[in-house]
């Protein structure tokens, strides 16, 4: 599903250039939940921006879902993103001034989608992440805890094939943030959903059956210890002329 084939990204700080990444090869094929760890600075967001289509590689080919995304110009980039990959993020980035219903529905809003069915994923989602009695809240009338639920539907609304945690429970207490955990490994599981979660928790991190170790810019250790099936499948994909 999920093919990297030296992918390499460069930024410049100053007079100073910084090795985002570094010639990376990955493969994530279907439904696989892995974490990626490493310090600040080692590439993981870096990493997840890249896989989540919100920037480009220098150099290398990116595949997702067999298509050479280095071929795409930016509408069509921002289609695909829009229609695979969900994202949730530490700082939630829900709208104040909307209600939790509100702020899932918004993606539906933006895709002009008709208020009925609109209403209907929405609803569904509010149960289905235990949200219904707080659809009528604003954000700062939820916990936090509530609030990362709140975001998580709104990145599911569109049915995404991938989701992308960047720190997700960074800004969480501990029992709050297991159960974030704990909502994100059920929609792994129950639905097929591919996950890759970014996080600096060693506890959280190992929680995944497959985990990323990173630093400088690349990959220096990927284990598999519980779903060793997964290696035998393979991403294809070839780059476009």
């Amino acid at each position: 599903m999920i093919k990297l084939s030296g992918v390499s990204r460069r930024f410049q700080l100053g007079e100073q250039w910084v090795n985002g990444l570094q010639s990376v090869d990955l493969n994530i094929p279907k439904g696989q939940y892995l974490s990626v760890m490493g310090p600040s600075g080692s590439g993981k967001s870096t990493l997840l921006n890249i896989i989540g289509l919100l920037d480009r590689p220098d150099r290398g080919h990116y595949f997702l879902n067999d298509r050479d995304t280095a071929c795409l110009n930016d509408k069509a980039l921002a289609e695909l993103r829009s229609n695979t990959i969900g994202f949730v993020f530490q700082s939630f980035h829900l709208v104040s001034r909307l209600t939790a219903f509100e702020n899932i529905e918004l993606p539906l809003m933006l895709v002009g989608m008709a208020p009925v069915k609109r209403r209907q994923i929405v609803e569904r989602l509010m149960e289905q992440l235990g949200l219904t009695e707080r659809a009528h809240h604003a954000p700062h009338q939820l916990s936090g805890g509530q609030r990362q639920r709140v975001a998580i539907a709104r990145a599911m609304a569109h049915s995404p094939s991938v989701l992308l945690a960047d720190e997700p429970t960074g800004n969480l207490d501990s029992q709050s943030g297991r159960e974030v955990v704990e909502l994100l490994e059920s929609l792994n599981q129950q639905q097929g959903l591919t996950l890759i979660l970014v996080t600096h928790d060693s506890q959280l991190g190992h929680r995944a059956p497959r985990v990323l170790q990173m630093a400088d810019g690349a990959i220096i250790q990927d284990t598999l210890p519980h779903s060793r099936h997964f290696a035998k499948e393979e991403c294809s994909g070839e780059p476009c002329a």
